[in-house]
C-alpha cells in the first residue's frame, strides 16, 4: 500500500536468545545484614585468620557430629580446645551468628522459656547443647570477622592519593560516606570485601580431599551445589533487573546460569575457578544499600521551630520497595526535636540515628536492628529490636529498648535501660556509662515484643561481657549499674491503643523498693503540708516557691525543652505526599499512627 514502509524482518528471538540475554543482566550482590549484624566492630582474635579457618573446614567434615550442622558443643571444643579462645567469646560468636538467623517468633520465645528455667550451670549448658547451626555458613560468619580487622597499611597511609583518573565524589556519595564511617553499614566496604577475599571464602566450602597441603584449591577444585548453600548467607542476586531476590544457591540452580558458572550434570558440582569469575563479573554494590537508599529512597522533611532552632533534619528510606533483611531507615541531624512514630512502615527496618543533638526520638514499632552512631545529649526510645542496639561515638545519650542485644562502643556518660536475653557487650572506649533496667511501657509493646521473639526472661541487662582486642579487656571503670536510688520510670507520652499497662516483668525488686521508698516520701511530705494548717495567703505564697523551684528545676536539668517540645506546633510536616511524614513535637495524626499525646506531658521525677 502506498505511503507504508516495509520494516526488516527480525527473526523471533528463540527460548535460548532469551536465556541468553537473562544471563548477561544477572546481578549478584553482599547480603547487608550479615556484615550490619553479624561482624563485631572490634578486630577479631588472629586465631580467626585464614589459616586456621582452613583447618577448622577440614576438621568439622573429617568428625562425626559436626557436618552439615554444627552443634554447641563440638563448636566449644574447637574454639576453646583447638583455637585456644575464652569459652564466653566462643559463646557470644555462636549465640551471634543464631541471633542472625532468621527463626520464628514462637521459636524464640520457646528457647527463652527453656533458658530462664535453667536454675544451674549444668541445665543450662544442657540446654545450649540443643542448639546447632548450619556449618559451611558458620564458618563464613567467622571469616568475615575480618571485616573489622586493622589495616596497618591503611592506619598508616590512609587512603589512596587522588589522581587525574579519580572521579570527584557525588553529594550523595559524600552522604553515604559520612554515614558509613563504620564498614558494618557501608555497602562499598562490603563489595571490596568479597571482591577481594572472594577465592578464600569459596575454598572454605571446597572438600578436604580437594585442597592442597596448605589447605589452598587445586586447579580442578569443585564446590557442590549443595556446598554453595553455605554462600547464600552472603550473597543474593536477581536475573534482569527483576524485582524477585534469589539467595545466590537458588539463582544458580537455574540451568542457563549453570552453564556460565561451570557446572557439571556428571558431578553436580561447580568447578571453582568459572565459579568464582561468572561470581567476579555478576557482583554488584547492593541495591537496597545505604548509598542507593540516600540516592533514590523517600527523603522526608518535616517543620520543626523550637527556641528558634532552624537546622532541618533529614530522613531517607527504602522500605517502600526493599524486601525483608534490607529495609533501611536514616534519621540524621534531628536538633532540638521531638519525634515519634509508630508505623508499620517501621517494621522490620534496619535504623541508623545518626548525629542528632538535644533530641528526643520514639520509634515504638518492632524493628530490626537499631544503630546510634555520633548522637549526643538525646533521649532515644525503641520499640522491641529484633536483633542488636549498637551505640557507637556518642556523648550523654540515652536509650531505653528491649533488644535481643545491646553493644556499645567509643561513648560517654550514656545511659542505657535495656531489657535483654543476652549480655551487654561493652566494646573498647567507653568511659562513665550507666546500665540501668528497663523502665517504661506502652500500650503496644507487649505484642510488639511477642511478634519479635522476645520475652522478659531472661534478662541479662546487669550482667555485661567486656570485649578487648587479643586479651585487652576494656577498662571495668568504664561502666557502672545504675543506683536504685536513681531510677526514675520513663512514661511514654502518647496515648496508643492496646493492653500494656505497666513495665513488662516489672521493676528488679531492689528497684521497686527504692521507688516505694519515694513514694512514701512524697505522702509524708504531703501529709506535713496537710497538718501545717496554712491559711490562704500561706498555701498562695507556698505555692509559689515551689513552682519557682520546679521551673528552675525544668531549665538547669533540660526537661523545659523536652516538655516544650511534646506541644503541638501550628507547623506539620511540609511533605504531604507521602503518608508517612513525621510531625515534629507529636505523632502523625493519620490512619497509620495510632499515638497522640496525651493532655498531660510527663512529669520529671
Amino acid at each position: 500500500m502506498f505511503g507504508t514502509v516495509n520494516k526488516p524482518y527480525q527473526r523471533p528471538k528463540t527460548l535460548l536468545s532469551q536465556a541468553m540475554d537473562q544471563v548477561a543482566t544477572v546481578s549478584v550482590w553482599p547480603r547487608m545484614e550479615p556484615f550490619l549484624l553479624g561482624a563485631l566492630q572490634v578486630a577479631p582474635p588472629t586465631k580467626l585468620s585464614l589459616h586456621y579457618l582452613r583447618k577448622m573446614a577440614v576438621y568439622v567434615r573429617s568428625r562425626e557430629g559436626c557436618f552439615p550442622l554444627l552443634g554447641w558443643l563440638q563448636w566449644r571444643h574447637i574454639a576453646c580446645g583447638k583455637l585456644q579462645l575464652p569459652e564466653e567469646l566462643a559463646w557470644l560468636y555462636f549465640e551471634t551468628f543464631d541471633l542472625l538467623i532468621g527463626h520464628p517468633a514462637e521459636e524464640r520465645l520457646e528457647w527463652a522459656e527453656n533458658m530462664s528455667q535453667c536454675s544451674c550451670p549444668r541445665e543450662l549448658e544442657r540446654q545450649r547443647s540443643m542448639l546447632f547451626v548450619d556449618t559451611l555458613q558458620f564458618l563464613l560468619f567467622l571469616y568475615i570477622q575480618q571485616l573489622n580487622r586493622v589495616s596497618l597499611r591503611t592506619s598508616l597511609i590512609g587512603e589512596e592519593w587522588p589522581s587525574s583518573r579519580s572521579r570527584s565524589p557525588s553529594t550523595s556519595d559524600r552522604e553515604a560516606k559520612t554515614s558509613s564511617q563504620n564498614k558494618n553499614w557501608d555497602d562499598q566496604a562490603h563489595l571490596s570485601f568479597v571482591q577481594a577475599h572472594l577465592c578464600e571464602m569459596l575454598e572454605l566450602l571446597v572438600e578436604p580431599g580437594q585442597l592442597s597441603g596448605s589447605g589452598q584449591a587445586v586447579r580442578d577444585s569443585q564446590v557442590s551445589l549443595e556446598a554453595l548453600q553455605g554462600l547464600s548467607l552472603l550473597l543474593e542476586g536477581s536475573m534482569s533487573c527483576g524485582r524477585t531476590i534469589h539467595p545466590i544457591n537458588k539463582l544458580l540452580s537455574r540451568a542457563p546460569l549453570q552453564a556460565q558458572a561451570g557446572y557439571s550434570k556428571l558431578t553436580r558440582c561447580f568447578s571453582l575457578h568459572p565459579l568464582q569469575a561468572w561470581l567476579r563479573q555478576a557482583l554488584v554494590v547492593n541495591p537496597f544499600g545505604i548509598t542507593a537508599c540516600l540516592r533514590s529512597g523517600k527523603k522526608l522533611a518535616w517543620a520543626q521551630q523550637v527556641e528558634g532552632a532552624m537546622k532541618r533534619a533529614k530522613i531517607a528510606r527504602n522500605t517502600h520497595m526493599a524486601h525483608p533483611g534490607s529495609k533501611i531507615v536514616l534519621m540524621s541531624q534531628v536538633f532540638r526535636q521531638t519525634l515519634a512514630k509508630d508505623s508499620d512502615k517501621l517494621a522490620g527496618a534496619n535504623v541508623k540515628i545518626h548525629r542528632c543533638n538535644e533530641a528526643f526520638i520514639y520509634l515504638l514499632s518492632p524493628l530490626r536492628s537499631v544503630s546510634v552512631e555520633k548522637c549526643r545529649n538525646s533521649t532515644i526510645v525503641l520499640g522491641p529490636v529484633q536483633t542488636s542496639v549498637h551505640i557507637q561515638s556518642c556523648e550523654k545519650v540515652r536509650v531505653v529498648c528491649v533488644a535481643g542485644r545491646l553493644t556499645v562502643g567509643s561513648s560517654s556518660h550514656c545511659t542505657l535501660h535495656a531489657l535483654t536475653p543476652t549480655r551487654p557487650l561493652i566494646l573498647p572506649g567507653n568511659s562513665a556509662l550507666t546500665l540501668g533496667p528497663f523502665h517504661t511501657h506502652y500500650p503496644n509493646l507487649e505484642d510488639h515484643m511477642a511478634s519479635v521473639g522476645l520475652a522478659v526472661v531472661p534478662n541479662a541487662w546487669n550482667q555485661p561481657l567486656l570485649l578487648g582486642v587479643e586479651g585487652n579487656v576494656p577498662d571495668p571503670g568504664s561502666y557502672r549499674l545504675l543506683p536504685p536510688t536513681e531510677l526514675c520510670p520513663l512514661v511514654v507520652p502518647f496515648e496508643m491503643e492496646g493492653d500494656t499497662c505497666e513495665v513488662p516483668g516489672g521493676l528488679p525488686a531492689i528497684y521497686q523498693d527504692a521507688l516505694d521508698q519515694r513514694e512514701m516520701s512524697v505522702q509524708d511530705w504531703q501529709k506535713t503540708v496537710k497538718d501545717a494548717h496554712l491559711n490562704k495567703e500561706q498555701r498562695r505564697q507556698f505555692q509559689a516557691i515551689v513552682e519557682q523551684k520546679f521551673h528552675e528545676w525544668l531549665l538547669e536539668s533540660g526537661h523545659r525543652q523536652e516538655l516544650d517540645s511534646l506541644i503541638p506546633p501550628g507547623m506539620v510536616s511540609t511533605d504531604h505526599s507521602d503518608n508517612d511524614s513525621l510531625v515534629a513535637g507529636r505523632l502523625d495524626i493519620r490512619q497509620e499512627a495510632t499515638c497522640r499525646p496525651q493532655g498531660h506531658t510527663p512529669m520529671p521525677c
